[in-house]
């Protein structure tokens, strides 16, 4: 009830029930991220205990990994990678996206066409062997990381972005500003921009889960990561061969990112009519 208040009293629109669960989930990885050097109750890359895949105890609340590390540890730690690499990557997507987008489509002609047809056909690339390829190549590194998932995405906000901006910059008031001769800038952030935000906001959203998804992919096959660091999808690969004889090690880690992707659908899915559906 006090969360549901204060989102009405400050934003003006009232979230359901669902929304603000999914919404509080968010938040709260968002700030394990934050602080999570405050919060690790061991050293993360130290061996606290000389039973690999230990048990769940009162010391070591989720047991300990293959070398006898805290997993809660490393779990509170491997959020700042998860949460922070896939905002900084779908902030690159989307706001290069939707700015081509929404360029393309005031625009028009020769430059519209060409530019969808090239992101079309990059768009075509599976988004995991894309990052593969570039990562195997490149390196894996968290710039290299952020910049190529960016890059993959960037295509879908494009496509996203163009299809609302065509759609307004044929209204009136849009042809009226035109006629004006306001420049292309004008247009697209004062008059194209808000009349498109809360759709493009959802879509972040749902952006930002495909991230975390793809990321957790590559470092569950070695190639997100790299140790000594390690995000959620490294701590499940690195603890799968004892899956048998220490479940928490891996479970845990899986539940984290189910809880953070399920948390950003159930918040998007419920937000709103008037955000979801059009920015006021």
């Amino acid at each position: 009830m006090i969360l549901r208040s204060f989102l009405r009293r400050r934003l003006g629109y009232d979230f359901n029930a669902v929304g603000q669960i999914g919404l509080m989930v968010i938040l709260f990885w968002i700030a394990v991220a934050v602080f999570a050097p405050l919060l690790t109750p061991y050293p993360v890359g130290e061996i606290v205990d000389w039973d690999y895949f230990g048990p769940m105890s009162d010391k070591f609340w989720l047991g300990t990994d293959y070398l006898g590390r805290d997993i809660l540890s490393r779990i509170l730690m491997g959020a700042r990678y998860t949460v922070g690499i896939s905002l900084a990557a779908v902030a690159i997507a989307c706001t290069l996206g939707v700015l081509l987008g929404m360029i393309a489509a005031v625009i028009g002609g020769w430059f519209d066409m060409v530019l969808s047809r090239l992101l079309d056909a990059f768009n075509t690339i599976p988004s995991l062997l894309f990052g593969l390829v570039v990562v195997a190549a490149v390196g894996s590194s968290i710039p290299v990381l952020i910049v190529t998932l960016g890059v993959i995405y960037m295509p879908g906000a494009y496509r996203f972005a163009r299809a609302l901006a065509v759609n307004v910059n044929a209204m009136d008031f849009v042809t009226v500003a035109r006629t004006r001769g306001e420049p292309l800038s004008y247009l697209v952030a004062r008059e194209i921009l808000p009349n498109i935000l809360g759709p493009v906001l959802a879509d972040l959203g749902l952006r930002f889960v495909f991230i975390v998804l793809v990321l957790s992919g590559l470092s569950f096959l070695g190639l997100g990561v790299q140790p000594p660091n390690a995000d959620w999808g490294a701590l499940v690969r690195e603890n799968i061969g004892g899956l048998s004889l220490g479940a928490p090690a891996v479970l845990f880690p899986s539940v984290a990112v189910a809880s953070l992707t399920i948390s950003v659908n159930l918040f998007i899915d419920n937000l709103p009519t008037r955000i979801r559906d059009r920015s006021e």
